[in-house]
């Protein structure tokens, strides 16, 4: 009874359009916008080839109620350890909610991330996360193990800081918060130190940890956990790993702002080393022929991806000396 709804279901596609619209700035460089428009499901599925005489006699609307049914269950669905990317190295968009605070404020600094992640597989130490542009990954070997698939994760680095949030889906109550960046005492208040957040600088209480930051000097990379009180408690290590796979559905609450020089090509991939490490990105999402050694900036506005590369410089002519009479 599965395989002919199955087969039937096949006549119910999911139609994705990439725009592209290549352009050249007044100083030459390659500009490329490209957006993800919605998925659309055809209205009219096909209806041949089924083996079940049962299924004909059903209702075409309770059919069709049915396969998609079959689709959004493939959303929702729990997180499992086998699944796969699909052949050009990209992820199904994570299906968060945008926030309902309003309009994202402006970039302000290079470099800068805002992404929501849901989680998409663990292993000991790591935790892999669909974003709405590809794979963020998370690593630690003292914290980060007890993520749920039932949880998100909101993500933002500027300039030498991050904050990773991990709240829960339900009614977004705070899981964990980490603030990552250089040590800055507090100025006017002993005990305290201060942290960029996505709210602005923060003061932080050290509470009963003083002792484990005595090794750690005024700009020395931390990364502490702190509570709703905004109190420290817990020092650990965290790193994390980018990969821009795909353009952003449109509606995404993403913001991203990231320069840095290319140092390697494979495949459909060009490697970035940025101030916030290597970042692989999908030539897919509108990236030009590069070189190695070229600059590189990606600018990610909700869906709206532009990629910036400046002009290759031509070497000066050289002239011949002529003798002075």
């Amino acid at each position: 009874m599965l395989l002919p709804i199955a087969r039937f279901c096949k006549g119910i596609t999911l139609q994705v359009t990439v725009l592209t619209d290549f352009a050249l700035t007044p100083h030459r460089h390659h500009v490329i916008r490209s957006t993800m428009l919605h998925s659309a499901v055809r209205n009219k599925p096909k209806t041949e080839g089924i083996s079940d005489s049962s299924l004909r006699k059903l209702p075409r609307r309770a059919i069709e109620t049915f396969c998609a049914g079959l689709v959004v269950l493939a959303f929702i669905g729990p997180v499992r350890a086998e699944e796969r990317l699909t052949p050009d190295g990209t992820l199904p968009a994570a299906e968060i909610p945008a926030p309902s605070s309003g309009a994202i404020d402006p970039i302000t600094s290079d470099p800068y991330i805002m992404l929501r992640g849901s989680v998409w597989r663990t292993k000991t130490g790591i935790v892999f996360l669909k974003t709405p542009i590809g794979l963020l990954t998370l690593s630690s070997k003292t914290t980060l193990k007890d993520l749920k698939a039932s949880q998100e994760v909101r993500f933002w680095v500027h300039d030498r800081h991050s904050v990773v949030e991990v709240r829960k889906r339900t009614d977004g109550s705070l899981v964990h918060r980490f603030l990552s960046g250089p040590m800055t005492s507090g100025s006017d208040t002993p005990g305290t130190l201060r942290w960029w957040g996505p709210d602005g600088d923060q003061t932080v209480n050290v509470g009963t940890l003083e002792e484990q930051l005595t090794n750690h000097r005024e700009g020395d990379p931390l990364t502490v956990e702190v509570d709703e009180t905004n109190t420290i408690s817990g020092v650990h290590d965290l790193q994390f790993d980018l990969q821009v796979s795909q353009a952003p559905p449109a509606g995404s609450d993403v913001q991203l702002l990231l320069s840095g020089t290319v140092t390697k090509l494979k495949s459909n991939f060009v490697f970035v080393r940025t101030p916030v490490g290597l970042v692989m990105l999908n030539s897919k999402i509108g990236i030009p022929q590069v070189k190695v050694g070229q600059p590189l900036t990606l600018h990610i506005d909700h869906e709206h991806v532009t990629v910036t590369v400046p002009p290759t410089k031509a070497p000066a002519s050289q002239r011949s000396a002529s003798p002075t009479h």
